[in-house]
């Protein structure tokens, strides 16, 4: 259970960071891979795997030898993947329109629902191999399925940045520069008063 705190606290942290990154390292395209690089709805759920997936590494250690390891896994990214856009959209049906403060408790929901979703199937008893299998390739293809997404977004409404309608690295840097262009003839404005 503490473990499980734990992974929530340290996975929401870093989650929250990586909302931020990109703006951070300047832009840089390898941080954008794992970060948000602009407001759709699929770099929110990345911004929830990225840090899932690098957990991975410290649960992976304790709960790899765990024959149920990589289907709990695979469940607990799927969750975000499933989650995350349903409590989004399902929310702004409801109040027709976008809520922040809800946005950033769906996130929280979310990562607490992949974690609890992981230790549940952590303490199964052993599944049959076809699920521990299925677990394991469902985990590498939504990983590659992630970094796929990540380069080369579908043109679909959840990969649109709905701020300027881009997708990917074109979306953030639009922004970027139409908010830069708007502080700086702020600050031109202001030194010529």
């Amino acid at each position: 259970m503490i473990f499980m705190i734990v992974s929530i606290i340290l996975i929401s942290i870093i989650g929250t960071l990586s909302h931020f990154l990109y703006d951070i390292s300047n832009h840089n395209k390898i941080i954008g891979l794992f970060s948000a690089v602009n407001e759709s709805t699929w770099e929110h759920i990345k911004i929830a795997l990225t840090p899932t997936l690098l957990w991975g590494l410290i649960d992976g250690f304790i709960y790899g030898a765990n024959h149920n390891y990589f289907f709990a896994k695979f469940i607990s990214l799927f969750v975000i993947i499933i989650l995350m856009p349903a409590l989004f959209y399902g929310h702004k049906a409801l109040f027709k329109k976008d809520l922040f403060i809800l946005d950033i408790i769906i996130f929280y929901i979310v990562i607490i629902s992949s974690q609890y979703a992981f230790y549940v199937i952590i303490r199964l008893e052993e599944l049959p191999y076809i699920i521990q299998y299925i677990g394991c390739a469902g985990t590498f293809l939504l990983f590659g399925g992630y970094m796929i997404h990540t380069l080369m977004p579908a043109k679909s409404f959840i990969f649109e940045d709905p701020i300027n309608h881009k997708y990917g690295y074109k979306g953030h840097t639009e922004t970027y520069s139409i908010k830069k262009k708007n502080k700086m003839d702020t600050i031109v404005k202001m030194t010529k008063d």
